[in-house]
């Protein structure tokens, strides 16, 4: 009996391996979300939101501005590279939550004139940028990297605007004294 036995119990072990093999393969497959899965989960801050083009781009630009180490990840280098006069592109990620972390960087970019994009996701943005960790958001400081695609995504992010373009579409307000608007112009 003992005979019978041993088979049997090398057949199990073979089926297990490969019951365990073709479960791996699937995982990873539905493991990655698509371009469209990921932009279902941005928030309502990440305007403008890069083409699925402009986002693998992007993640090029930040990959070879890694290993040129002209690169400045997260919120807190990011804000303190541009309190030292760092220009550059800054790619920001749309997945954030809580919101609050990085609600003022899109107003802080535009004070100091710098162009900034939302890709889908933070993982892919950290990978990108060759770390183990999500990342919210990189300033790629050198135009020298890439110049192609550093201009080409500069160009994206100039072509949006968000007081709703032109001179006559920004609101102005004037304000006299505590709290009181002497006057009002543009949408709103």
């Amino acid at each position: 009996m003992s005979d019978t036995e041993e088979p049997k119990a090398k057949k199990q072990k073979l089926s297990k391996k490969e019951k365990k093999s073709p479960k791996k393969e699937e995982e990873t497959s539905s493991d990655v979300p698509s371009y469209e899965e990921r932009c279902e989960a941005i928030n309502i801050l990440a305007s403008p939101l890069a083409s699925k083009k402009s986002t693998k781009k992007a993640h090029k630009l930040v990959r070879k501005a890694t290993q040129s180490k002209s690169l400045r990840r997260g919120v807190k280098e990011l804000v303190k590279g541009l309190r030292k006069g760092d220009k550059g592109i800054a790619i920001l990620a749309g997945d954030v939550f809580p919101i609050d972390v990085m609600s003022h960087l899109p107003i802080l970019l535009e004070e100091h004139n710098v162009p900034y994009l939302f890709v889908p996701s933070k993982r892919d943005l950290g990978a990108a940028a060759c770390t183990k960790r999500p990342t919210s958001c990189v300033l790629v400081k050198d135009k020298k990297v890439d110049e192609e695609l550093f201009e080409l995504l500069v160009e994206e992010a100039k072509a949006y605007d968000p007081n709703g373009g032109g001179a006559e579409g920004r609101r102005t307000v004037q304000v006299d004294g505590p709290y009181n608007i002497v006057e009002w112009r543009g949408r709103g």
